[in-house]
């Protein structure tokens, strides 16, 4: 196989922060439509079924993508891709539902923190055993200093009357939500490397992802019962266009940034944009303002001393 030209640290961190921004800005749509139905594991199907139609009204028109898609189909056929590389969805679900179920009661700040815990651990157990795309990256002191100073920031966001104003469930459901997000970017960016089509790997995740919401929707209705009228709001479907967005951008710049560094800058973005999000929109149960500049504070340091830096020319 040819190898790829690889995308410069700098732009793949742009690129990192860029998911960052469309994360934060979907949790925050997905935990209102959560709300507004009254389910969020209903609001985690909805915002995956419009992502899913959009990917495969983008795959019908694009060439690549179809070739890409026809490879992924040969390769389940005769099994040279493995299970577990069609798995990457199902975290996918995991992360819209805990979007739903929290994010509009927790606000984006706090949600944003318990998946960077999930996020930044996990991201560092991956690239030391070389799971992601980018094979074994070392954990250097820059790597650990940075995971450290994520940590932080969560430790920041429980301070103070947050713990009294949320139940422990939702503190953790981001948690796993962030350990999910760092083995599906992982599993996502190899499924891609595997098919040489990122949207393709990007719609496999969808329909795995659907597959899921579908069966934890019908169970969540049967047992709460039928959620509320869909919103006439517009807005508040677009979510699924951003998990499509993110979820492909990720699949491409993985390989060249490794888990834990993508971690990291979607964890910058998100934390910045949750900032604007929650300062304008606040929630009964997210951090104080100073709680907020605080963890961002720490989360650009994170990623300061994480980025690698390239060897003095002599």
């Amino acid at each position: 196989m040819t190898d790829r030209p690889r995308i410069p640290a700098p732009a793949g961190l742009g690129g990192a922060v860029a998911i960052g921004v469309m994360t934060a800005v979907q949790a925050r749509i997905n935990g209102v439509l959560g709300v507004t139905l009254d389910d969020g594991v209903v609001a985690g199907l909805v915002s995956f079924a419009v992502g899913l139609v959009a990917l495969l009204v983008a795959t019908a028109c694009l060439p690549s993508a179809r070739r890409g898609v026809r490879r992924l189909v040969d390769g389940i056929r005769s099994r040279r891709i493995p299970f577990w590389m069609l798995l990457g969805g199902a975290c996918g679900a995991l992360t819209v539902s805990t979007q739903g179920l929290t994010a509009g009661v927790l606000g984006v700040s706090l949600f944003t923190v318990g998946v960077v815990a999930g996020q930044t651990l996990h991201g560092l157990v991956l690239d030391r055993i070389g799971f992601g795309p980018a094979g074994v990256v070392a954990v250097t002191p820059g790597r650990v200093a940075g995971g450290v100073l994520a940590l932080a920031a969560v430790a920041i966001s429980l301070s103070g009357d947050v713990l009294a104003s949320a139940p422990l469930w939702m503190l953790l459901l981001p948690f796993a939500a962030g350990v999910g997000i760092a083995w599906q970017a992982a599993t996502n960016g190899r499924l891609a490397q595997r098919v040489a089509s990122p949207i393709a790997a990007t719609v496999m995740s969808f329909v795995a992802g659907t597959l899921v919401l579908m069966a934890a929707a019908g169970t969540s209705v049967a047992l709460r019962g039928i959620p509320q009228a869909p919103p006439a709001e517009p807005w508040l479907y677009l979510g699924g266009f951003l998990g499509a967005a993110y979820i492909l951008l990720g699949a491409v710049i993985v390989a060249h940034t490794g888990v834990l560094l993508m971690g990291l800058g979607s964890v910058l973005g998100q934390l910045a944009t949750s900032v604007v999000i929650d300062l304008l929109w606040p929630t009964a149960a997210g951090p104080a303002p100073w709680q907020i500049v605080a963890m961002v504070v720490v989360a650009v340091a994170s990623v300061a001393v994480a980025v690698p830096r390239r060897p003095r020319r002599r």
